[in-house]
């Protein structure tokens, strides 16, 4: 065994303030570490998502996330977070590619105002026809609908009121593994505002989720019949979202902000 050293960044990721949106670790490597190693150093970072990258032969990066308990199919404040350090700290312009085993491919672009684009499947939910107990008692306040896609329960309420004052029971909500639960209604000083809830997959409640708005922004946009939409995620920490829908894709920006920048040293 020998002595690795490995860069480490802590990113806020969908704010501009320094301890708003969501905190994303991202560790550049040249060739990937042992699956369990990088599960142990989500763990020790202990936020919601360590983001680990390799670039490719082809120019593109590979990109892996962890949460404190497992590793995720899907973040998007983790994969803007990883963005940022590419573009800030390793000289790359433009375009760049990311590729993700459960999504694919996600381009990213540089766009004005500090903001960084991220194209990612679209991901609109269904109608959910059959509620699972856990999630139709498992929140406070009783929303008017539900749906449903492939990373978590959509509850839809009538207004922003409702989706700031819900106290989820978070042990209800566990059980609804593997998928999370995300609540959502229209807003008063944005298109739409959301909160997201994942006890069943290593936190409580996320500061703000990149990945779910590629399913919130086709569900808004459908219904408020417009195709461009500016969405605020409630949370303690809040972050803010611009989003823009196709048919195949949604595009999603937002800016970061750097914490902390240093080096893991490890036995491997």
């Amino acid at each position: 065994m020998k002595l690795s050293q490995f860069p480490i960044y802590i990113i806020d990721a969908f704010t501009k303030e320094l301890f708003k949106g969501n905190q994303a670790a991202v560790v550049p490597l040249d060739s990937w570490l042992p699956e369990s190693v990088m599960q142990n150093i989500a763990s020790e970072n202990n936020l919601s998502e360590t983001a680990f990258f390799v670039r490719n032969d082809a120019g593109v990066y590979e990109i892996r996330w962890f949460s404190p308990l497992k590793e995720i199919d899907f973040c998007g404040h983790a994969t803007l977070a990883s963005a940022y350090v590419i573009f800030d700290h390793l000289s790359e312009k433009g375009t760049i590619t990311f590729w993700a085993k459960a999504v694919n491919t996600i381009e990213v672009n540089e766009r004005e105002n500090g903001l960084i684009e991220m194209s990612f499947p679209n991901r609109a939910p269904e109608v959910l026809n059959e509620v699972p107990e856990a999630l139709n008692t498992g929140l406070s306040i009783k929303p008017l609908e539900f749906y449903k896609n492939q990373q978590a329960y959509f509850a839809v309420y009538a207004n922003e009121d409702d989706v700031k004052n819900v106290v989820p029971d978070l042990e209800k909500l566990k059980t609804l593994a593997p998928l999370d639960v995300v609540v959502t209604a229209p807003s008063v000083a944005y298109d739409f505002a959301s909160r997201y809830f994942w006890p069943a997959n290593g936190g409580v409640e996320d500061p703000v989720t990149g990945s779910i708005h590629a399913g919130l922004a086709p569900f808004w946009a459908k219904r408020l019949g417009k195709d461009s939409l500016v969405a605020l995620q409630a949370s303690k920490r809040s972050g803010v979202l611009y989003c823009r829908v196709s048919e195949e894709r949604v595009f999603v920006s937002g800016a970061c902000v750097e914490y902390l920048q240093g080096t893991i040293g490890l036995l491997v």
